[in-house]
Formats: C-alpha cells, sequence, structure tokens
C-alpha cells in the first residue's frame, strides 16, 4: 500500500487511506484539476468509478483522484482516445491482480518447497535409525569361484 507521501496534492482525512471514499465531486474535480461533468462522464464510461453513498451521492478517494489524474494525462498528454485509455486501465489493473497472484503462488512454492525439506530430513532420519537397529545379522560371505552365497546367522538356542 502507498503512503500518504506517495499521493502529492492529496489530502487524508484522520483515519482515512488512499482507498477510502471520502471526496464530494466537486471537491475531487478541484483536486484532479478537472470540471464535475468530466467526472461524471468518466464514471458514465467506466473510467473512474467512485464509491457511492447510500443516497447514490458520488464520493472518490486518493486513488480514484490519482486515476482521474492519470486519464486526464493520458488523454491530453499522450493523446489517447478515451476508449485507449480504458483499456489501458483495465490492463494496468490486470496486470496488478497478476502479480499479487505470482506474488501468492512464489510464497506457496516456497512453503511448499520448505515442507518438501523437512519431508526429507525426516525420511532421512527415519532411515538412518532403521540402519542403526540393524544387529548384523546378515552376513554377507566372499564369492567361492565367481557364486554369491548368503548366510544367515542364527544364535545358538542355549
Amino acid at each position: 500500500m502507498t503512503s500518504r507521501h506517495d499521493r502529492p496534492g492529496i489530502p487524508f482525512p484522520p483515519g482515512a487511506d488512499e482507498d477510502t471514499p471520502v471526496f464530494v465531486i466537486s471537491v475531487a474535480a478541484q483536486l484532479a484539476g478537472l470540471h464535475a461533468q468530466t467526472l461524471r462522464s468518466y464514471d458514465r464510461l467506466g473510467l473512474v468509478s467512485p464509491g457511492r453513498t447510500p443516497g447514490g451521492g458520488r464520493r472518490y478517494s486518493a486513488r480514484d483522484i490519482a486515476l482521474l489524474r492519470e486519464v486526464q494525462r493520458l488523454s491530453q498528454e499522450e493523446g489517447v482516445n478515451l476508449a485507449g485509455v480504458k483499456r489501458i486501465i483495465e490492463l494496468a489493473r490486470e496486470a496488478e491482480a497478476l502479480r499479487a497472484q505470482v506474488a501468492e503462488l512464489t510464497a506457496r512454492l516456497a512453503e511448499a518447497q520448505e515442507d518438501l525439506a523437512h519431508a526429507h530430513a525426516a525420511a532421512e532420519q527415519a532411515a538412518a535409525a532403521v540402519h542403526a537397529s540393524y544387529r548384523r545379522e546378515l552376513v554377507p560371505l566372499r564369492p567361492r569361484h565367481q557364486q554369491t552365497a548368503l548366510m544367515i546367522w542364527r544364535p545358538d538356542p542355549r
């Protein structure tokens, strides 16, 4: 999450973060440097979708205002039409979701590798315990004339 200082010029009310919808449309328009009607148009086009009050009023967050600024920059400075801006926003959101998914899968993979390492260590420990329990009951004999023989030793039953 970005800090309060990552959004220059956008004040955060006490107890709010960049995703808290707190700004009415007139304040959001002023902060974004746009006309309120432009914000309504962007909302209708699905470029920036602010939160809503129970009465239906728009409430913009600091993130929404930063997005409004980016929409304006792309359309004015870069010459991208609004359909292109919408696609850029969609792709940016998809990329963010994919980055989050990669991070989650990377963490899960690291956890699985750690579990596997623990299981491998436990298996080696169990094998070592089995080998240590051998009482040397099986004794290989040297082969006579290339024959292989195995003798089982049993203690005298006295």
